[in-house]
């Protein structure tokens, strides 16, 4: 390796002449020391090879010889045009470790020359190579597993332009269009390239300084983004961002290719240094929804709202693998979940090789549900996220609360908001992402979108989000539509579950711009099964600084006086307002008020590009609101509202409902039958809420103050 395996005074200046995009030095060293020095070491060495290529034969035989069909089709293909085949270059690669003949050598060789000449011409012209740097490793993964069987000067001449893209990419950052993101991102872009592009091409001879240096900047960059979404995920588990198609698709590999290549670069098991990636199954159980569907957080598209398991099969099976021993529950928790996801089908981004690695799945625990009286609700602190249900079976009730995560990606300006679902999405987040499309920055992101409050300030310039107008649309400033200027920074001040209620304190008044808002408080408490009760405390800075409270639904809702309806699919909310006492109430939304803000309606651009998904539900988009306000001009604006959700066939009426009040107290009493529920509230100072049971055999009385329940327990079960 020519004494390049200690990192020395020129690694480092290496590390500053080439990389110069790290701002700051690494925070830790790679063991250098330790890397093998012969061939393969990207995902497979020497010690595993042999029980890879029997896994890949022995048990997935049907992946290998779909490769194989692949591979043969492309290499018999004389009018092959130019472009990007690098996981097919590691398809070909991985044929030729197995098959070590001349003819699965020429194809390898052809498919990973074909790449990089690619790679490079894209470099020239300034072109976007993909969005993901998935293929990219795949050919660098191809130049390792093949190096020692090509000729000197090719390996010389490829390693050195591999060498060359990346530090193109990660330098120059010019390219329009390059998805180049950071240690917080969902690091499938340029920035996980140097680590395995210096993991290649170190001891090669080609430039030994830039190779240690891109290991020693892809390293610290690989740790960063492990230990932040460590702290996303806490005890509970979670992903790069609450919006699933990232956390369970493109994200986690990040995370599984690392500890792959520490294991088979340096021997050594990364996996245990952040074991917060085993508690993925905890968050997948809790963000599943019936029918094979989700919530829809943050920049989910609303289409369908179908689960977005693509990737999660293989996620499920890494967790299997690098934790089966460790963390025995999740890893049996994983096996449950697995046959619940689509079986992984070909793709460049989703990694076709990676099963084959896998060599540990047959120790870890067999399939276990989760046990038997499983707790109701969930804090995910990390992610920002409350989950709550009745039960784990199509005709419970299930509801999202969303306030202080850690992270504002692919977020919306929506803390202190909920969504509710019982056999439909009776409260939830509206509209969707055309790119481009203003519908997606002026309304889909912003509070209007959801189930929140909003705060009207005359002349109040809103934050930008990301996204552009359509061609045709007007480039109009962004609308005031009285929401948040911050997606994040709301304070759970109270969590609290039982078997018989969940409740949650969460102020968000950081959230707003402070000339308009003093307080933003939301207490909100699910009554098992089937009751919300909310309690809202705004204080503004003028009276002329109007508040406004929102529901969105997916069909029209009716209103009659202080009460409305809504239903979607088999189910129905009931929702009624007993503070502000003469409050307002105004139904927005149909043809032309769908998406409604600031004086004008942000409809979708005509033929809008919505991440390849079709509308297959339109009115999951939304389209229809509910909002409430004071009738007169107020400073000190309080609302309160229950909601009780059950089967669109057997719910004619709400319960009955009173309001309870005193000098300092308001709150709520609930008749079902025999049951008698009553929810208090504190008007002022400090939040507090008191909830009391009678009836149909239950006796509870409890005083909740400003205390947030510990979880320790990994799973569902404990």
């Amino acid at each position: 390796m020519n004494g390049t395996a200690a990192i020395g005074l020129a690694a480092v200046a290496g590390l500053a002449a080439c990389l110069q995009a790290a701002a700051t030095p690494p925070s830790c060293e790679p063991p250098l020391d330790r890397l093998v020095t012969n061939r393969p070491r990207l995902f497979i060495n020497a010690q595993s090879l042999p029980l890879v290529i029997r896994a890949a034969s022995q048990e997935h035989g049907e992946r290998l010889n779909a490769l194989r069909d692949i591979v043969n089709r492309l290499t018999t293909d004389a009018d092959l045009p130019p472009g990007d085949y690098g996981v097919e270059s590691a398809a070909a690669a991985f044929l030729l470790l197995s098959e070590p003949t001349p003819a699965r050598l020429t194809a390898a060789t052809g498919l990973l020359e074909r790449s990089v000449a690619y790679y490079r011409d894209c470099d020239r012209d300034r072109r976007t190579v993909s969005r993901y740097s998935a293929t990219r490793i795949h050919a660098i993964m191809a130049y390792d597993w093949i190096y020692d069987a090509m000729p000197t000067e090719q390996r010389f001449r490829l390693g050195r332009d591999l060498l060359a893209h990346v530090a193109f990419r990660v330098l120059e950052r010019s390219v329009p269009g390059d998805n180049l993101g950071d240690s917080l991102s969902g690091f499938y872009g340029e920035i996980s390239l140097p680590w395995y592009v210096g993991l290649a091409t170190i001891g090669t001879g080609i430039d030994e300084d830039k190779s240690v240096a891109a290991i020693v900047f892809g390293y610290d960059q690989h740790r960063r983004m492990l230990d932040h979404r460590r702290r996303l995920a806490g005890d509970d588990g979670g992903g790069g961002t609450a919006t699933l198609g990232y956390a369970l698709g493109a994200d986690p590999w990040a995370e599984w290719n690392f500890f792959h290549t520490m294991e088979s670069a340096f021997g050594v098991n990364a996996a245990t240094n952040w074991p917060h990636a085993a508690l993925l199954p905890n968050y997948v159980l809790w963000n599943r929804l019936p029918g094979g569907l989700e919530f829809g957080s943050g920049d989910a598209f609303h289409t369908s709202n179908e689960w977005p398991d693509g990737h999660l099969y293989a996620h499920l099976a890494h967790v299997r693998h690098f934790f089966g021993a460790s963390h025995p529950e999740q890893a049996a928790l994983a096996a449950w979940l697995q046959p619940q996801c689509r079986p992984p089908v070909y793709s460049s981004a989703a990694w076709p090789l990676a099963f084959f690695f896998l060599n540990r799945i047959n120790r870890s625990p067999p399939p276990h549900a989760p046990p038997p009286g499983a707790p109701l609700a969930r804090h995910f602190e990390g992610m920002g996220q409350v989950f709550m249900r009745s039960g784990w079976g199509d005709r419970d009730t299930y509801a999202l609360f969303t306030a202080g995560g850690s992270s504002a990606r692919h977020k919306h300006f929506d803390e202190n908001t909920f969504t509710i679902f019982h056999q439909g999405y009776l409260a939830l987040d509206s509209g969707t992402r055309p790119e481009p499309g203003s519908h997606l920055f002026q309304y889909y992101c912003r509070s209007v979108a959801h189930n929140g409050i909003l705060i009207r300030m005359e002349g109040e310039q809103m934050p930008a989000y990301w996204g552009t107008p359509a061609p045709g649309e007007p480039d109009l400033p962004i609308a005031n539509d009285g929401g948040m200027r911050c997606p994040t920074g709301a304070v759970i001040r109270a969590f609290h579950t039982t078997p018989d209620f969940t409740y949650i304190a969460s102020d968000a008044t950081a959230c707003y711009h402070p000339a308009k808002c003093r307080l933003a408080l939301r207490q909100f408490v699910h009554v098992q099964p089937n009751f919300f009760v909310i309690f809202d405390r705004v204080h503004v800075l003028r009276a002329d600084q109007p508040v406004t409270w929102l529901l969105h639904t997916a069909e029209q809702p009716i209103l009659t006086g202080d009460r409305f309806r809504a239903d979607h699919r088999g189910g129905r909310l009931w929702c009624r307002t007993l503070l502000p006492a003469k409050g307002s109430h105004r139904v927005v939304g149909g043809p032309g008020r769908e998406f409604w803000s600031d004086g004008r309606n942000w409809p979708l651009p005509a033929k809008p590009w919505l991440g390849g998904e079709t509308i297959k539900h339109p009115e999951l988009l939304g389209g229809w609101r509910v909002e409430v306000s004071p009738s007169t001009p107020a400073l000190k604006v309080r609302l309160l509202h229950v909601i009780e959700v059950g089967a669109r066939a057997a719910s004619n009426d709400m319960a009955a409902v009173r309001r309870l009040w005193s000098w300092n107290w308001t709150g709520v009493e609930l008749r079902q039958g025999e049951r008698k529920v009553s929810v208090r509230f504190r008007k002022n100072g400090e939040p507090g809420c008191d909830i009391a049971i009678r009836g149909s055999g239950r006796r509870l009385t409890a005083t909740l103050g400003n205390t947030v329940q510990r979880q320790s327990a990994l799973t569902a079960g404990r």
